[in-house]
């Protein structure tokens, strides 16, 4: 069992319905028919949404997406169609919403990786290759690989995992086309964010994209590059062989796995709440990774 330990009632605001409540954000549609996105506070870890929020989380994803969004339009055109707060919506609102067009979502999560960890790591121990793909012996967790490699996964709903599937499976589900032109775009968008954090002192070790279609045309959506949907590493204490420092999450997933929390993640028991001071420490690691990779001063509106 998993999903949320305590799943919010959504807010009602005029000229707005809504459609979704997701594991971050809650979706609505206005009168025009596009899509109002509203970055929640609220974390993740193992297929659970936590019963504690992290201040200013959901801002910092928002603000940190329009930034990347900027330096990604002559790559791909991206869904945002304003950052104005809509008529009649809360105040704290302010600075976690994007008025977006409706794009027709491609049913794949769209993974690029330059090195390796994670669920690549695992299969890799396994079979020597990541969804499919061989790679050389002798890597282990944090090596970079010879090349990107694009590795996509099915979408999972609140409480479910993504799984990994092959290039072959994605042509399948999409067409041989579009899974091209989504392994293409994604792999051109991980070099250049790749290039990008290097240049402030930041490996970005993989990223997840979610991409849709605007007509004929492949429209970059959601949420990019932030500490929810890439793993971000200091360069300075990058060293292949153990598990490396990040700008994320991880400080919560310790937490939660470590003695201190009294929690089985093998249980069909809910995780606890989060203590103060992992709270602080985790609003500390998204805004340092806001505040590097955009050279600005973290400000919440």
């Amino acid at each position: 069992m998993s999903g949320f330990v305590e799943k919010p009632e959504p807010l009602q605001v005029p000229g707005l319905v809504h459609l979704h409540t997701g594991k971050v954000r809650d979706l609505y549609r206005n009168e025009a028919g596009d899509l109002v996105m509203v970055a929640s506070d609220r974390i993740s870890a193992y297929d659970w949404v936590l019963p504690t929020e992290i201040p200013d989380k959901g801002r910092v994803l928002t603000k940190l997406s329009l930034w990347w969004f900027e330096r990604l339009r002559d790559l791909v055109p991206n869904h945002v169609i304003s950052a104005e707060l809509p008529a009649g919506a809360p105040a704290d609102w302010e600075g976690r919403t994007l008025v977006c067009r409706s794009l027709r979502m491609v049913p794949v999560e769209c993974v690029a990786r330059g090195y390796l960890t994670g669920s690549g790591l695992a299969e890799y121990e396994e079979s020597r290759t990541v969804c499919g793909l061989e790679l050389p012996e002798g890597l282990s967790d944090g090596s970079e690989l010879p090349a990107p490699i694009f590795t996509p996964a099915t979408k999972a709903a609140v409480g479910d995992h993504d799984e990994n599937v092959s290039y072959e499976e994605v042509a399948r589900q999409v067409g041989g086309a579009t899974a091209e032109l989504l392994r293409d775009t994604t792999l051109a968008v991980y070099a250049r964010a790749r290039d990008i954090a290097r240049e402030r002192g930041i490996v970005l070790a993989d990223t997840k994209f979610e991409f849709g279609f605007d007509g004929d045309d492949l429209v970059i959506a959601d949420e990019v590059l932030t500490p929810d949907s890439s793993r971000f590493w200091p360069a300075a204490t990058w060293e292949p062989g153990r598990a490396q420092p990040s700008y994320d999450k991880q400080y919560v997933r310790d937490w939660l796995t470590s003695p201190a929390s009294g929690w089985d993640r093998r249980s069909e028991q809910p995780p606890p709440a989060l203590p103060q001071e992992v709270v602080d420490a985790t609003r500390a690691k998204y805004i340092e990774a806001y505040e590097l990779l955009t050279g600005t001063a973290w400000t919440a509106r």
